[in-house]
């Protein structure tokens, strides 16, 4: 839910201001240019001093939040499951770094939630890699996210005392390491995919040696023309 704030302002002045016309009207004669002039400078100050005198009025309206959308299920428990703690994990990331005004505490969450980030579309991509960032999800994330919490409400309370900036201290050393670790649980990730990769390239250069098409480049050869030009002959 949110609260908006609308000013609507007293129509009074103008009313007060509007009636000082018609009153002189009624009353008086109002035809020359002086007349005019004399009634347009009482209308305004009428008008100034009811403005001062009336407040305006502060109308407090409560919107909802927009209905939020619905993650399609991938059919799979575990893995839905896995994708909603990893969009609140950023969202939460997203806070502290908004909260919290040290840069550097910021560059670092900013690492975590990039990083994170990409864990997570890996697994959602290829499901079979759940069960390799099961200690990353149950103990390494929520660890990083409770250290970030804590600093944030040190740094919040504002005081200088040796508990809280010894403590403080000691997360900001570790935010780097942290990093580390998030990008070395990324790049497990890829494990496989690169064993894959290195078994067919093994493959591939032992048959393009059985084949002979993996000699070495020949070298340019320079020959000359018959006019005595040369000609350089790549291969």
């Amino acid at each position: 839910m949110a609260t908006v704030k609308k000013v609507r302002k007293s129509t009074a002045p103008c009313y007060g201001a509007a009636a000082v016309w018609v009153a002189w009207a009624a009353l008086r004669e109002l035809y020359t240019p002086g007349q005019f002039a004399f009634v347009a400078v009482l209308s305004l100050g009428v008008f100034l001093l009811l403005r001062a005198v009336c407040k305006d009025e502060t109308i407090e309206t409560v919107v909802p939040d927009p209905p939020k959308e619905e993650e399609k299920s991938t059919g799979n428990a575990a893995l839905d499951q896995m994708l909603s703690d990893g969009r609140k994990a950023i969202a939460e990331m997203k806070r502290l770094d908004d909260a919290i005004e040290d840069e550097k505490i910021s560059r670092d969450i900013r690492s975590l939630e990039a990083v994170s980030g990409k864990i997570f579309e890996q697994v959602r991509q290829n499901p079979e890699k759940l069960p390799q960032i099961r200690k990353f999800m149950d103990y390494y994330l929520p660890t990083a996210l409770k250290l970030l919490n804590a600093y944030d409400r040190m740094d919040a309370a504002g005081v200088a005392g040796d508990n809280i900036t010894g403590t403080k201290e000691r997360v900001e050393n570790i935010m780097g390491t942290i990093v580390t670790a998030f990008e070395k649980q990324l790049d497990s990730l890829f494990g496989e995919d690169a064993l894959d990769i290195s078994t067919d390239i093994s493959v591939l250069e032992t048959m393009l040696a059985r084949e002979g098409l993996a000699g070495e480049k020949l070298e340019a050869e320079t020959i000359k023309n018959a006019d005595g030009t040369d000609l350089k002959l790549e291969l």
